[in-house]
């Protein structure tokens, strides 16, 4: 038998442990080297999940049901793997919103509702209530068992004489360990990751130590697993009987029935909530977990049977819950049982640390605080840091939640075995799911209806679990269990309208789900849901949709003085001052907060107080609403004027016929684009074809060729050379007119002169307006004309208008004119030429890529350059760019084509230095 002292200074030494683990997770988090970041490290976080009921009573429930204890782990287990679509949207939506409890998740969804979330709050108390009496019973007995055995007795409780009860000194000792362990200092993220750290570790250690029990039930107490079947059969001759599916409470139905009750409470448990969503720091953590949760559940459940076996054939004394602890001591070991012990208080433990501190959590911002705020008296406006206040608050309220789990333990504790406590609270916790989950999926569903819903399916819980469970324990008359209340038997708590033979928890499980349910749905559809949950609705049902990030848009005003002193009288200083980029506003800094500042804060306020508080506090400072694109979209759907709606469906019919013109439009324009986009690659590849065509035939001839004059050779290189320029003209043109098409081209604007342009570009084709015996006018101004432009590009158009306009002159006398025209605004330059004109229908078109009008194609002659149809094209292009327009005009002085184009006359400031850089 281990003495106290040992097995006591092991159990502090254990848990200075995690104190040290969940510190050093915390370092690692501040130095932004998180631990947490990890899937393993997620996914063995989920498994406190098994707390004292898996390490304990798996066992005990396996000796006394069979196989019924597997339904506890299947349920979590088709939650992980085929519902990790529901985990997702959950995680995402906590992400966005900073949602810190599950009690926060559903006011969040129904409208921020304050009211919602207190209820929801109290319901999560009163549910844990019996899961936390749960985790102390396992402690105080099974450190019972491990210092007295084999003489140890049922703890004897009694509420006079509460100080003589260990339970009630291990609830004080774990309150002080887990309000240092989780509420050190205020976080507005609301993660704990030090304590995560600590749960895996966790985890681990109660794996271990229950897989190290079943290897010496199985290998080590008996030879192996064959000769531990030899004796259980030859003690129990029903052993394979006692096993079967038809030992479950309840036969089918009351499997069926444990198996939703353990999948719905996998999700809204507050703890598994918590490590789940809130603590979640990487959604794509959710993938590992989704198999590694199920494997761990696997491998913790393993040797459950065998041990199990083992204590039915006589190698375990006392009750069957205590099989795990009472094998290695009966068989005279001191290792093994203190190693089952430090497993056991690893699953009380863990469980008790989330629960409380999501408990705290809850009970501050949704319990406390509102009520705070309201009362006047208390004068909290005019604190300067509250953020110690927040931690006083959830340090009190852990205190308060063990004590409440003590006195449930003393009260009914020892009336249920510790299955029956666990199922209790899971037949509570499972009230949160219809909320929960049709609030993901239904916009219609509104605050009355959850609010309802919720009241009665908590009402119908606590009249066919918890109240009987009191009587049972023998708190009050069994009367009411056995005939109902008043003699009505219709009422009776395990037998509600009659319905008998269920197991209790399959039975209440139905009625209060059919309450909830009913309630929530039928309240919801027959109420009106206000602007702010329409717009949540919205936002949770979409959460998956990328536009469902959209951030909230405050039509108010607040300065940022004000917003300052609330967020540091709540977060803190240096939280404040992260969020002000490291400036404090001055105290006469009336400046107003930009609404992204104000979305920001009330965002780190949810973090730290709940949705319902920080709205209750940003409107304290803002002067105005916060809708954003849902809620403006829904004010349409409430207004109650008649007319008006009319009006406006009027304007939408009309605006989406001309929608519906837009589009036919539209539609005809991509159609004529996509003939025109296979023209051009046609012409493309025709226009690239027809010079290697002739680069290839010379070329071969010239190689073929071995006596050839030289003459008739140099005048072959002659066309090779020709045709390679006009490839590479070709070439180029096509890859500026790519660069404009997908805005590429970078132009460099400068200070320049339009007159000097018009020179240098009429200088730059003189020679070839004399090779084609061009008459040309050139009509300049005497001043300068600045702009700011690009110098070398706004030449290459002069070039290209002046070459086509000598391409396409009378052919007999061809005259070409450029002239300048300056003006307020805007220069003017016109070139203009004698040939046979455009028509008017064609002029929009001789800006398409290779396009050529009827008259140009038929007036060429084929002494004349060939062009590629893209220099009008990249022209206009390039105009645009400077900000100007190219366009075909009617001619002023010739009888033929006129092209002109439009640049901004250079800004004063810029005028004038462009006129000091040309004059010096």
């Amino acid at each position: 038998m281990l003495t106290n002292l040992v097995v006591l200074v092991v159990a502090f030494s254990y848990l200075a442990l995690l104190f040290i683990i969940a510190a050093w997770g915390d370092r690692r988090a501040e130095q932004g080297r998180s631990v947490v970041n990890s899937p393993t490290i997620y996914a063995l976080s989920i498994a406190v999940y098994c707390t004292a009921w898996t390490f304990y009573g798996s066992v005990g429930r396996a000796a006394t049901t069979g196989l019924s204890f597997l339904l506890i782990y299947l349920g979590p287990t088709l939650a992980m793997l085929c519902g990790w679509l529901v985990l997702r949207k959950m995680i995402r939506i906590a992400q966005s919103q900073r949602i810190t409890s599950i009690a926060d998740f559903i006011s969040a969804r129904y409208g921020k509702s304050g009211g919602l979330g207190m209820l929801v709050a109290l319901i999560a108390v009163v549910a844990i209530m019996p899961y936390i009496a749960l985790q102390l019973k396992a402690i105080t007995v099974s450190y019972g068992i491990l210092t007295e055995y084999p003489n140890q007795r049922p703890p004897a409780l009694s509420l006079s004489a509460f100080w003589d009860d260990k339970a009630f000194w291990v609830a004080l000792v774990l309150a002080v360990f887990i309000i240092l362990f989780g509420t050190r200092h205020l976080d507005a993220s609301e993660r704990h990751e030090g304590m995560v750290t600590a749960i895996a570790f966790e985890s681990l250690v109660k794996l271990c130590a229950f897989i190290a029990v079943g290897i010496f039930a199985c290998f080590i107490l008996y030879p192996g697993p064959g000769a531990l079947l030899e004796r259980a059969g030859s003690i129990l001759p029903d052993a394979g009987l006692h096993f079967g599916l038809d030992q479950i409470p309840g036969g089918p139905l009351g499997w069926f029935g444990t198996l939703i009750l353990a999948t719905l409470a996998f999700i809204t448990l507050p703890r598994q909530f918590q490590v789940l969503v809130v603590e979640n720091v990487n959604e794509h953590h959710l993938r590992r977990a989704c198999w590694l949760f199920p494997l761990y559940l696997l491998l913790i459940n393993l040797f459950v049977i065998p041990i199990a076996l083992a204590g039915l054939a006589g190698s375990g004394t006392g009750e069957p819950d205590n099989f795990v602890l009472t094998l290695p001591l009966s068989a005279g070991l001191q290792w093994l049982p203190l190693l089952v012990f430090i497993g056991g208080l690893s699953a009380a433990t863990s469980m008790m640390i989330v629960e409380t501190i999501a408990l705290s959590t809850m009970v501050s911002n949704q319990l406390v605080m509102p009520l705070l705020l309201r009362w006047r008296r208390l004068h909290l406006d005019r604190s300067r840091d509250l953020s110690g206040w927040l931690l006083g608050i959830r340090r009190i309220a852990i205190i308060l939640i063990l004590i409440l789990g003590y006195l449930y333990h003393a009260l009914i504790g020892e009336a249920y075995s510790l299955v029956t406590i666990g199922l209790v609270s899971f037949a509570a916790a499972a009230q949160f799911a219809p909320s929960l989950l049709l609030g993901l999926y239904w916009r219609g569903a509104s605050r009355n209806g959850a609010a309802a819903g919720l009241l009665a399916g908590i009402l119908v819980w606590a009249w066919t679990l918890l109240i009987p469970g009191f009587a049972l324990s023998g708190w009050m008359s069994t009367d009411f269990i056995e005939h109902g209340p008043f003699g009505w038997s219709l009422l009776r708590p395990y037998a509600l309208f009659g319905l008998e033979n269920w197991d209790i928890y399959t039975h209440s499980l139905f009625w209060s789900m059919l309450a909830n349910i009913s309630l929530l749905v039928g309240v919801s559809l027959f109420s009106r849901q206000s602007h702010l949950e329409q717009t949540q609705a919205a936002l949770f049902t979409n959460a998956l949709r990328p536009e469902a990030e959209q951030a909230a848009i405050w039509q108010g005003q607040a300065n940022r003085y004000e917003l300052f002193g609330l967020l540091s009288r709540y977060l803190g200083r240096s939280a404040t001052l992260r969020l002000f980029d490291g400036q404090t506003p001055a105290l006469d800094d009336d400046s107003p907060a930009p609404p992204a500042l104000i979305a920001k804060a009330q965002q780190e306020l949810t973090g730290a107080l709940g949705s319902a508080t920080a709205r209750i506090l940003i409107n304290s400072v803002v002067r105005g609403e916060a809708l954003d694109l849902a809620s403006i979209l829904s004010i349409l759907d409430t207004t109650s004027q008649t007319l008006e709606y009319n009006r406006r469906l009027e304007q939408k019919s009309a605006e989406l016929e001309r929608i519906g013109h837009e589009l036919r439009s539209a539609n005809e324009r991509l159609l004529e684009l996509d003939r025109l986009k296979d023209e051009f690659v046609a012409m493309v590849s025709h226009e690239l074809r027809t010079p290697l065509t002739s680069i290839r035939a010379f070329a071969e001839i010239l190689s073929d060729a071995d006596e050839m004059p030289a003459d008739q050779q140099q005048h072959f290189l002659q066309i090779i050379v020709r045709e390679s320029e006009r490839l590479s003209r070709l070439i180029e043109e096509i890859l500026d007119l790519a660069r404009l098409e997908s805005g590429r081209m970078t132009l460099h604007p400068q200070p320049c002169d339009l007159t000097e342009l018009c020179r240098q570009a009429v200088d730059g084709v003189t020679q070839l307006f004399q090779q084609r015996a061009i008459t040309f006018t050139l009509q300049l101004p005497d001043t300068p004309c600045p702009l700011m432009a690009d110098p070398d590009r706004l030449l290459q158009v002069l070039i290209n208008l002046l070459d086509n306009a000598s391409k396409f002159a009378n052919a007999d006398q061809p005259e070409v004119l450029l002239s300048l025209q300056p003006g307020k605004r805007r220069f003017r330059v016109n070139v203009e030429d004698n040939g046979p004109g455009i028509l008017a229908q064609e002029r929009e078109k001789v800006f398409e890529k290779f396009h050529q009008t009827e008259q140009q194609a038929d007036s060429g002659s084929h002494n004349r350059p060939r062009g590629t149809g893209l220099g009008l094209p990249i022209s206009r292009g390039i105009i645009n760019h400077l900000g100007g327009r190219l366009w075909v005009d009617e001619p002023q002085h010739l009888a033929g084509a006129c092209l002109a184009l439009e640049l901004p006359v250079a800004r004063d400031e810029q005028q004038d230095k462009a006129v000091d850089q040309l004059s010096s």
